[in-house]
């Protein structure tokens, strides 16, 4: 194989497995899942390194999950074998060539590949791509309108959860917290409010839901599910 050819099929493979890691993040973000967390797990499934954290449990909570990382192990083995096929054959190439004179024609599909990585971590450009991401998911669905809801953290048998509210449930229009029946009748204790204007505010018996405020909550998963009328979707 041409040094050229092997130099580029390496760094193709670098950038689709890249790719497959952000695309697999995203989806996993679609079903509820923080960013952070999404992509730490799609990084340890995908590269079989079998690194086990409490984490994973929120990856098994759900049905849609588990069927995601079952696609992930499946793909991850196939394509690490690939990775490793086309790398031992940059290096038999290099045996087999010059290397000072084809050092710099090598280097070129690795530097496009740099220059992807370095426009992705630009901020600006992945607040687009989010905006752009969520928009196309939420007209998919048709869940645009509907509030969505973020697992954050399982502890014990309770789960720690982010409501957007993207319309206030009827039964909550104008109601206030201590009249909402929310921990007494459902045992939900909402622990933070944050508002449109990025405002965060400890509730108290006073406060009352706005359209577009986030609550983080904690309470039985299912329950903030049924009770807010939130579904789990890219948010």
């Amino acid at each position: 194989m041409n040094i050229y050819v092997a130099a580029s099929l390496f760094a193709l493979l670098i950038l689709v497995y890249w790719v497959i890691s952000e695309i697999f993040t995203i989806l996993f973000r679609f079903v509820g899942l923080p960013e952070e967390k999404a992509r730490f797990q799609v990084t340890s499934i995908l590269t079989g390194t079998g690194f086990t954290t409490r984490e994973s449990e929120m990856v098994l909570s759900t049905k849609p999950r588990r069927r995601l990382a079952r696609i992930l192990m499946l793909f991850g083995y196939v394509f690490n074998i690939t990775v490793v096929s086309a790398f031992i054959n940059v290096f038999l190439s290099l045996s087999s060539a010059q290397f000072g004179n084809y050092f710099l024609g090598a280097l070129i599909p690795f530097a496009a590949v740099a220059l992807v990585f370095g426009l992705s971590r630009i901020r600006a450009v992945r607040r687009f791509f989010d905006r752009v991401i969520s928009k196309a998911a939420g007209n998919i669905t048709g869940h645009a309108n509907d509030n969505a809801i973020l697992l954050i953290d399982h502890i014990g048998k309770g789960t720690i959860a982010q409501v957007t509210l993207n319309q206030v449930p009827d039964y909550l229009v104008g109601v206030d917290l201590a009249n909402s029946g929310l921990k007494e009748k459902r045992d939900i204790l909402v622990m933070l409010v944050e508002h449109k204007d990025a405002k965060i505010d400890v509730p108290t018996a006073h406060t009352v839901f706005e359209k577009g405020d986030k609550l983080t909550v904690f309470g039985d998963y299912k329950t903030i599910c049924k009770t807010f009328h939130a579904r789990e979707y890219f948010a």
